[in-house]
C-alpha cells in the first residue's frame, strides 16, 4: 500500500546528531521538508556510501529548507560507534536515528521482518508531515542523493502553485503544466 499522500504515523526513537543523543518523533518532520531515509545496518558496504553520498549533499538540502535523517535498526550508541570510527560516516552532519523497536521501519513499511533490518527507503515528507515521494531499492543498490535535489524543488513548485504540475526531468524555471480539458490529448 502507498505512504503518498499519508501523514507520518506517530513514534519516538533515540538518534546521534553531531556528538549528542537526542530525541525525534514525527513532530520533527512538521513545519520543514525532510528527507528520511532507511538503509540496512551501520558498519556495512553500500550503507556507508551512501550515507557519505547524503552528506555530499546536504548543504544543498538545507538551502532548499530540507532537514535530513537517517534510519536504520541499529541503536543510537551503534551510530555513535560507527560515526567515530569511520571516516565516511565522521564526515556526517545531519540526524542518525536509531529504531531498533522496528517501528518506524514498519510505519514506513520497509522492514524486512525475516532480518530485522530495513530496506533502502527514501522519503521526501512536506512541512505538514505528509509523504510526497519514496523510493525503494533493493539491498545491493545504492542511491544518488543529487537526484533528491530536483525531485524536492518539483514538490515545492507544486505545493506552492495549485493546479500546475511538473512534467518529467522537470528542473526549476522550466515549463509546467496546468491540467485541463483542453490539454487532454495534446501531451
Amino acid at each position: 500500500m502507498s505512504l503518498i499522500g499519508k501523514e507520518v504515523l506517530p513514534f519516538k526513537a533515540q538518534a546521534y546528531k553531531n556528538g549528542e543523543f537526542i530525541e525525534v518523533t514525527e513532530e520533527n518532520f512538521k513545519g520543514q521538508w525532510s528527507v528520511v531515509c532507511f538503509y540496512p545496518a551501520d558498519f556495512t558496504f553500500v550503507c556507508p556510501t551512501e550515507l557519505e553520498d547524503l552528506q555530499g549533499q546536504y548543504p544543498a538540502l538545507k538551502e532548499l529548507g530540507v532537514e535530513v535523517y537517517s534510519v536504520s535498526t541499529d541503536t543510537h550508541f551503534t551510530h555513535k560507534a560507527w560515526h567515530d570510527t569511520s571516516e565516511a560516516i565522521g564526515k556526517i552532519t545531519y540526524t542518525m536515528i536509531g529504531d531498533p523497536s522496528h517501528v518506524i521501519s514498519r510505519n514506513f513499511d520497509v522492514l524486512i521482518e525475516e532480518e530485522g533490518v530495513a530496506d533502502r527507503g527514501t522519503f521526501i515528507i512536506d512541512p505538514d508531515g505528509v509523504v510526497q515521494a519514496l523510493e525503494i531499492n533493493a539491498g545491493g543498490i545504492g542511491r544518488d542523493a543529487s537526484s533528491l535535489i530536483n525531485k524536492i524543488k518539483a514538490a515545492q513548485y507544486v505545493r506552492q502553485h495549485p493546479g500546475e504540475v511538473c512534467p518529467a526531468k522537470w528542473e526549476e524555471g522550466g515549463e509546467t503544466l496546468k491540467p485541463s480539458l483542453d490539454l487532454v490529448g495534446k501531451i
